[in-house]
């Protein structure tokens, strides 16, 4: 299959090497090729898979498991004897043809330093409404727009001054999209990337008609009706070469149920299950509260043996949990002391005191007990 790549500015070529229905991914070998669209096979003249011996790779093929979907732009030009039997080891969501060769050649010419791309930007929410809180010109160098941390943004003065995005992602905790609805002026967007924001309703949705070359759709932590809406409009685009992954719909009262839960990324999580997640729930609202009540006493004496015993009892309810289903890896393992964290912060604005090291109290119990 031949694609055009922006990190070529031409063309280039990949071979399907399998199929996995079980987990609905293609292998794909890229190839050491670039040039005009080809319209065969033929075109391609002598062709190699392509090596990777840039950065830390050494002479690995660049091999990679893709969802199934082709995108919409690429296209099937033949067919040729497999140049690789072996299953690609490595996996990805998105499809980008044309990157690793681009930075192969240019290692290739002796260049070591990183080189940004112009056309793509990283931000934060409160970035772009200092961008766009004045009148000025759309920047329609940007291709490629990457928001975090977003706590309330304008998609209509988004779309106004980023109009030509080939890629969009959003991200936030609970953040708020406003005039979501404006995305459907993105008309070139080709991957829409959304990520624990809230505020769209099903008059939101992007429309097909609207936005005709979307081939990547992933959101996941999104309103529940806005989830729908979603689906119903894009699940039919499958065919014509959409891949469409719309996960972890909320519904209201979850958001304002979890909206303190620092654990609350754990429903959905892949190898977390419903039960489990509401297990590990309870054991943090558990421990929240017998460290408010051990703070509130006033008694100084022997707190920081009752802070210990909180982590501990902690520690062993998550040692519990993590026996039966072996679910604690290393992102767990961080949140789970994070959360201790804002089990301190909590109890600090609840009772209006600074609490050094009950955080460093509660870490050294659950370290003594803890097997994950």
């Amino acid at each position: 299959m031949a694609a055009f790549s922006e990190s070529l500015d031409a063309w280039t070529a990949a071979q399907i090497t399998g199929l996995n229905p079980d987990w609905q991914t293609a292998g794909v070998l890229e190839l050491d090729w670039s040039g005009p669209e080809p319209a065969s096979v033929a075109d391609l003249g002598e062709v190699s898979p392509l090596m990777l011996t840039h950065a830390n790779w050494f002479g690995g093929l660049s091999h990679c498991n893709y969802d199934w979907v082709l995108p919409r732009s690429y296209r099937v030009i033949g067919s040729l004897p497999l140049l690789c039997t072996e299953p690609a080891q490595s996996y990805s969501i998105g499809w980008r043809l044309g990157e690793q060769l681009a930075l192969q050649r240019r290692w290739d010419r002796g260049e070591r330093i990183p080189r940004s791309d112009p056309r793509q930007l990283s931000i934060t929410g409160a970035d772009v409404d200092r961008m766009t809180s004045e009148p000025a010109e759309p920047r329609l160098d940007i291709r490629h727009l990457r928001v975090t941390e977003v706590e309330s943004l304008d998609c209509e003065r988004l779309a106004e001054r980023f109009p030509e995005l080939r890629t969009l992602s959003l991200s936030g905790d609970l953040g708020l999209l406003v005039h979501a609805s404006a995305l459907n002026r993105l008309a070139s967007l080709r991957q829409l990337w959304i990520t624990d924001l809230f505020g769209m309703s099903a008059a939101d949705a992007l429309l097909p008609e609207r936005v005709p070359t979307l081939e990547l759709l992933y959101l996941r932590s999104i309103p529940h009706e806005y989830a729908v809406a979603m689906r119903s409009r894009w699940r039919p685009q499958v065919a014509y070469g959409t891949y469409a992954d719309i996960t972890a719909a909320r519904r209201p009262e979850w958001i304002a149920e979890n909206r303190g839960n620092p654990l609350r990324h754990w429903d959905g999580r892949e190898q977390i299950s419903r039960t489990c997640f509401r297990k590990a729930v309870a054991q943090y609202k558990k421990t929240r509260l017998a460290l408010i009540a051990a703070l509130s006493d006033g008694s100084q004496e022997d707190r920081p043996a009752r802070l210990y015993e909180i982590g501990r009892e902690y520690g062993e309810g998550f040692n519990l949990l993590d026996r039966r289903t072996e679910f604690i890896e290393t992102v767990e393992r961080e949140e789970l002391f994070a959360a201790l964290d804002v089990m301190v912060s909590d109890a600090e604005a609840a009772l209006g005191v600074r609490l050094e090291s009950v955080a460093d109290m509660l870490a050294a119990g659950v370290d003594a007990v803890r097997d994950w």
